[in-house]
């Protein structure tokens, strides 16, 4: 995930874009998509109402390999809770979303990381 995309999916693409580019759906609606990347990846993404891409979210589970560590997505080192839990949300108001890094604790941790739309407030 770099601060632009996630899978080559970005915050304001349409879902045929979406789709175009991650392949076969497992799960197809109007307000979100779920692809089964592999037995250990999962990408689901949320639309608003005008069919735009509004959150990016990937799990990966079971060690696996192409998972991010918690120092590449942020850009900055995470402590890790005394349960081995880590978690680290980043704000971006000036490109309008923020990302979040999970990893739960154990020894085949379950990684997650999502791209939200913010919500703009007017002043």
């Amino acid at each position: 995930m770099t601060l632009k995309d996630s899978k080559g999916v970005r915050i304001g693409m349409t879902a045929d874009e979406v789709r175009q580019t991650l392949g076969t759906l497992e799960v197809k609606d109007k307000t979100e998509d779920l692809f089964l990347i592999s037995d250990v990846e999962m990408v689901q993404v949320v639309y608003d109402k005008d069919g735009k891409v509004s959150a990016v979210s990937i799990t990966y589970s079971n060690k696996n390999a192409a998972a991010p560590t918690d120092l590449s997505v942020p850009g900055e080192e995470v402590a890790v809770g005394a349960d081995g839990r880590v978690y680290k949300l980043v704000r971006y108001p000036t490109v309008g979303y923020w990302v979040a890094y999970s990893r739960t604790a154990g020894d085949a941790p379950a990684v997650s990381l999502t791209m939200k739309k913010m919500r703009v407030i007017p002043r």
